[in-house]
């Protein structure tokens, strides 16, 4: 059974018996805010879809070791342990939006919701305002990369936030089961996101792994559609090449169309977004030669954790743990990039 910081529970109990300040109110510039909108382990704000600063103050009179979740089953803040006595200040932004996880998806709770988990979660104060001059990155993908809405599945963009810091949030608008045709074509999906782009904004893409039967010149269009219309409005492009399956030769390597996402036409996807970020001056994060490296290091029995392997017999999609490893993949390469400042970014 976890515990929980009982001076929380004091001040959740004085708190619910004062009158709280509307939700929309501090959505209007208002005072921020808190406790008074959390039980034990968790938070609900009323807020409207928008984007949000939440600082969280952690720690209790006994050794406690926290991390925060959201949404869709976001991870927002990794685990942080702090001494016995002690408070540590955390700020992270937050992006709420209806439908809160894949586009396609339920609607899901109206408002921000966050859980609080790990060995001993203990949350002293809270905190939530509207956010201003935050540079967001949206996610453009399939099921390897969405906010999955259930164990044991999860994308990587769904474990990417807990690498930022407040300034930068991830709107994950990746899909289950979508292609670069698919995505095009949905007004659900690239209709929805790029009315959103703002000047300045990283719109990541890595659409690959349900281009089946798409043929390598569509395949290459729909890419410079996708690039064209990111520009159109002001945002940053940046393709991302898919991640590997994970299917061994006998040799130990992924040298083989199925683990490097060429179709059955012959198209390789992986060639294909190199190719047409050279042609048109995009940044290139190479995630399958990234985790194609990692997943050989691994090797056969290593890998079955990155994956579903254990779980589903599953060799596409990854683990919590194998996401949160991949979503650790893509923060480096924006760092050594320079898309995201340093600053900005949280150490593994």
């Amino acid at each position: 059974m976890r515990r929980f910081n009982l001076a929380l529970l004091a001040t959740v109990a004085l708190s619910t018996a004062l009158t709280a300040v509307p939700a929309h109110a501090a959505a209007e510039g208002h005072r921020p805010l808190g406790l008074e909108n959390c039980t034990a382990t968790a938070c609900h704000f009323d807020v409207p879809a928008g984007t949000y600063d939440v600082k969280v103050l952690l720690g209790g009179d006994a050794a406690s070791s926290t991390s925060v979740s959201g949404e869709t089953r976001r991870s927002l803040l990794p685990e942080t342990a702090v001494a016995a006595g002690e408070r540590t200040a955390r700020s992270f932004t937050v992006n709420v939006r209806t439908p809160e996880g894949e586009p396609t998806g339920p609607e899901g709770t109206p408002g921000l919701d966050l859980v609080f988990g790990g060995s001993a979660p203990a949350l002293a104060d809270i905190r939530v305002t509207p956010a201003r001059h935050t540079r967001q990155i949206f996610l453009v993908g399939d099921s390897t990369v969405c906010d999955q809405p259930g164990d044991p599945y999860s994308g990587w963009g769904q474990q990417l936030p807990q690498y930022l810091r407040k300034g930068v949030s991830v709107a994950n608008y990746a899909d289950s089961g979508e292609s670069t045709v698919t995505y095009l074509s949905n007004p659900q999906l690239f209709g929805t996101v790029q009315p959103l782009i703002r000047p300045g904004d990283l719109v990541l893409v890595q659409l690959a792994h349900n281009d089946k039967t798409t043929d390598e010149v569509t395949y290459r269009t729909n890419l410079e559609t996708l690039v064209a219309g990111i520009r159109e409005k002001g945002g940053e492009p940046v393709l991302v090449t898919p991640i590997v399956r994970r299917w061994f030769n006998s040799d130990g390597t992924l040298n083989n169309n199925t683990a490097l996402l060429v179709n059955g036409l012959g198209v390789d996807h992986p060639a294909v977004i190199r190719s047409v970020a050279a042609a048109q001056d995009v940044p290139l994060i190479d995630l399958t030669a990234r985790t194609k490296s990692l997943v050989e290091s691994l090797g056969v029995e290593g890998s079955k954790a990155i994956y579903l392997y254990n779980e589903k017999r599953d060799n596409t999609h990854t683990s919590v743990h194998g996401a949160t490893v991949y979503a650790g993949l893509v923060r480096d390469e924006l760092v050594a990039q320079h898309l995201v400042p340093r600053g900005l970014v949280r150490a593994g």
